[in-house]
Formats: C-alpha cells, structure tokens, sequence
C-alpha cells in the first residue's frame, strides 16, 4: 500500500504513543494511590482504563492513521477487548506479583509492567485492530 509507513516507522509511533501513555498511566497511578489512598490495584485498574482510551485516539490519529475503516466505534471495542484485555490483565497480574507478593514499589512494578505488555500489544494492533478494512475488503473484491 503506498504511503504506509514501514514496519520500523510503525514501530517508533507506536513507541510515542506509549510514552505518552506510560506518563499518563503513571500520573493517574500515582494520583489514586499516593494522593487519594487508594488500593494499588484498583488504582493500577483504572488508570489503564483511562491511557487505553488515550492510547487508541493516538493510535487512531497517528500510528494507524493510513488504516481506514467504516466503524470507530467497533474499532474501539476491538481494541479495548484486545489491547485493553492485555493490559489490564497483563498490569493487574504483574502488580499483584510485584507489589503484593515481592513487596516492589508500586510505582516501580507498574514499569515493569507496562514493559511485559508492550510488544503483545504492538502485534495484536497491527494485525487485528488496526487492519485496513477498506484495503483488504476492495483487494478481496479484484
């Protein structure tokens, strides 16, 4: 497809994206946990909630945005049932090992954390939410 970037500029995008939104799991983390006194795992909960919705309109907009689809909507609950899925279970499980039964910081097990999903997240992006469904479907039609 012309004017798709390669794999490697999809990559850095989506790298972006992600710093963007370790710094506002993190904010929101630290507000509810530290600043609100709240248990690190409901905490850990909703501040992926939030950054996987700020995650997809970046992605949206930027890493995907040569990708075009008919439905915003179906693509958001495809990457909130997917990516969403990864992070939520990926960080909530890791915080439970790392800060629960290690006794790691919180703020320092969620890095980690974050880092664990990463590359699944990539992969179930590119190959599953992000398609292009215009492409494949006029391909598919020849």
């Amino acid at each position: 497809m012309t004017g798709s970037p390669s794999g490697l500029i999809r990559w850095l995008k989506f790298n972006a994206v992600g710093l963007m939104g370790i710094c506002v799991q993190l904010a929101i983390l630290a507000l509810l946990r530290s600043g609100l006194g709240w248990n690190y795992l409901l905490s850990t909960a909703l501040a992926v909630e939030i950054t996987v919705i700020h995650n997809f309109l970046w992605h949206e907009r930027f890493t995907w945005a040569d990708r075009f689809t008919d439905s915003r909507r179906g693509r958001f609950a495809a990457f909130n049932f997917s990516n969403g899925a990864i992070s939520l279970l990926g960080n909530i499980g890791t915080m439970k090992l790392l800060t629960g039964a290690l006794g790691l910081n919180y703020f320092v097990a969620n890095i980690v954390a974050i880092a664990v999903c990463s590359l699944l997240n990539f992969a179930v992006g590119d190959r599953f939410v992000f398609t292009n469904a215009v492409a494949e479907a006029e391909s598919q039609s020849m």
